[in-house]
């Protein structure tokens, strides 16, 4: 189906208040973009409006582009990376930019690395101090990505990053120079290793004393194994889909893995393509991510069952372009927007799966086929948002052009239906007939929870509040059997951006799933967060009004029963109103947690200023 679908009225709906309520920031926005692309950059011969001085300090190490640079009009792109080889999905960043820039100078262009900026893995830092500056860290690499494109030299720019807050700080950062072209870059997954469901065997064996240390360090080894983003359905995998189905990544390039032909082909084909695209106004980041761009991202998130965390950073994201977006826009499009892809935590495929299954180009063909999604969009890859039902490949049959060593970079159609019914799915054929996340409403606060992963049986669950104030207090009790034996709802409060950065709460769902797995109704709530690794033990994450700021969860007590209901989308504590209000808000054990030591004490500013989960927890945009 190719003829123009209606749009679903909907998401019609959502998209049309999306506008109204944007309506004044996005032109602000707007007008500053126009603004900027009318005093710069510094183009013409020379980069004529630079000083002399200025010039000759931007060019001194360029070698062979010297020339190019001073003595011509030739475009510039500015290169953004987040490499460092200790983090598997940036090592392989440290060759891009030679070949960026090997790729730009024989289309008459220069590129040059403007700047990097930090990359920080949650996956090593759960549970431990430096977690409590992963959020933060986003808006440290929006900054530091201003920072690279401050020198008003660049034409484009190029952003490498993969991973949990460095895609979305890139973009924030970036969206300040939305009058400039800028594509994103990614490294692509790894390839595929350990099973994730004997991954996670091994991790609930281990919480239950049945595996010793030597053999979980040998099971997370086989699945974390190589360079590339790890495989399953996180928050770095969900980044990748939605840069791609909002515009910013080529068509069909987020999984392709690195270390093959075809990914050096794609690099090749960015540094290309941002060159061309210098000087269009239509290609501009800040008009590609729109309203209709920003609606398309939350579709595709809740048609997989993406991250959690893009509740906060698709907000921050949408306001860095002047677009208004809230958790009520991602629940009334959960109602309609059908669950399309089982991937791990989701299901037992990851995401190297998923692409052969037909991936995003099959995704993004069965929305727009259905009126799920907006086909009139600007692209980096030119107009329209049906450019990405194609994927690309290696044409060896062609005896020319840029890398015909290989193959000549194309691309095609890509398939009409699913190679694997049971990692992907059509919209009259889905996994659920709503989406991944739902929002909860209720007298404990707002909050959101990924249900894409939560079997039926429960995703209701009324029990008894266990109180803590510290997720070490959580594995504590556990490990002295204290949570056996019981259905429970683990309130994890004082975890909110104020009062500690928001640290993710992994490491807790091997410990809940097993007490889960022995037939009990368990859940957590809490004012922190999961990330998109979150799975099948129901999780109210980013509660807000969080504890710190005087929220609810401050006054629950053990024993108080809670309801969590993600079909009715509420989160309710079900005592009485008048002694709830009445009681002493319990402060907490470890108040804010320790704020020095791994760094802590340097982020005291952002804790006092950061906004609420809701309005994407951010220091570096205004409320």
């Amino acid at each position: 189906m190719t003829a123009s679908v209606p749009l679903h009225p909907v998401v019609d709906a959502v998209t049309r208040r999306v506008v109204a309520r944007s309506a004044t920031t996005r032109s602000a926005y707007l007008e500053r973009i126009r603004a900027a692309a009318a005093a710069g950059p510094a183009a013409g011969p020379g980069r004529a409006d630079l000083g002399c001085a200025n010039l000759a300090h931007a060019v001194a190490a360029c070698g062979p582009d010297k020339l190019t640079l001073t003595a011509s009009p030739a475009r510039n792109i500015g290169i953004v990376t987040a490499y460092n080889d200790m983090l598997s999905a940036h090592q392989p960043f440290e060759t891009y930019p030679a070949r960026i820039k090997a790729a730009a100078r024989a289309a008459g262009g220069v590129a040059q690395v403007a700047g990097g900026v930090p990359a920080m893995c949650d996956g090593i830092t759960q549970g431990r101090a430096g977690m409590e500056l992963s959020l933060f860290s986003r808006d440290v690499i929006a900054m530091s990505t201003a920072i690279a494109l401050s020198h008003d030299m660049f034409d484009a720019a190029v952003l490498l990053g993969v991973c949990d807050k460095i895609v979305p700080g890139l973009v924030m950062g970036a969206l300040s120079f939305g009058h400039l072209p800028v594509l994103l870059a990614p490294a692509g997954p790894m390839t595929s290793g350990l099973p994730n469901k004997d991954k996670a065997r091994v991790r609930q064996a281990f919480a239950a004393g049945e595996a010793d240390r030597a053999e979980l360090l040998r099971a997370e080894s086989a699945s974390y194994h190589g360079p590339g983003t790890c495989t399953f359905f996180g928050t770095a995998n969900s980044n990748q889909l939605l840069m791609e189905v909002m515009g910013l990544h080529l068509p069909g390039s987020s999984f392709v893995n690195p270390g093959t032909a075809l990914r050096d082909a794609l690099i090749d084909e960015v540094a290309r393509r941002a060159l061309d695209a210098a000087g269009d106004p239509d290609r501009a980041m800040g008009a590609v991510v729109d309203e209709k761009a920003v609606v398309n991202g939350i579709v595709a998130l809740l048609a997989t069952g993406g991250s959690t965390n893009h509740t906060m950073h698709l907000v921050a994201m949408a306001a860095a372009a002047g677009v208004q977006i809230t958790w009520d826009d991602f629940s009334d499009l959960s109602a309609v927007v059908p669950l399309l892809a089982r991937i791990y935590p989701n299901g037992s495929a990851d995401v190297n799966h998923f692409h052969a299954a037909g991936g995003t180009a099959l995704l993004v063909r069965e929305l727009l086929d259905h009126g799920l999604a907006h086909d009139d969009v600007r692209t980096v890859d030119g107009p329209g948002l049906r450019r990405y039902t194609r994927e690309p490949f290696l044409d060896t049959g062609s005896g020319s052009g840029i890398g015909s060593d290989t193959g000549v970079l194309v691309w095609r159609e890509g398939p009409t239906e699913s190679l694997d019914k049971s990692v992907l799915r059509s919209v009259a054929d889905p996994f659920s007939p709503d989406g991944g996340l739902r929002v909860l409403h209720g007298n404990l606060g707002r909050s959101v929870v990924k249900t894409s992963a939560v079997e039926p049986d429960h995703r209701v669950v009324e029990a008894p509040a266990v109180v803590f104030d510290d997720q070490d207090d959580l594995l504590a009790a556990f490990a002295a059997g204290e949570l056996d034996g019981r259905d429970l709802v683990a309130v994890v409060r004082y975890q909110g951006p104020r009062a500690n950065g928001m640290p993710e709460l992994h490491k807790l769902t091997p410990a809940l799933g097993l007490l889960q797995d022995r037939g009990h109704q368990v859940a957590i709530v809490t004012d922190g967060r999961m990330s998109g690794a979150s799975g099948k033990v129901p999780a109210a994450l980013h509660v807000t009004p969080e504890a710190a700021q005087g929220g609810p969860l401050r006054s629950v007590r053990d024993g108080d029963l809670v309801r969590l209901d993600t079909l009715n989308g509420t989160l309710s504590l079900l005592v009485d109103a008048d002694e709830f209000d009445a009681r002493e808000p319990a402060r907490p054990t470890r108040p804010s947690g320790p704020t020095t030591g791994t760094g802590r004490e340097l982020f005291g500013a952002f804790r006092a200023a950061v906004g609420p989960a809701d309005a994407g927890a951010t220091v570096a945009l205004p409320y």
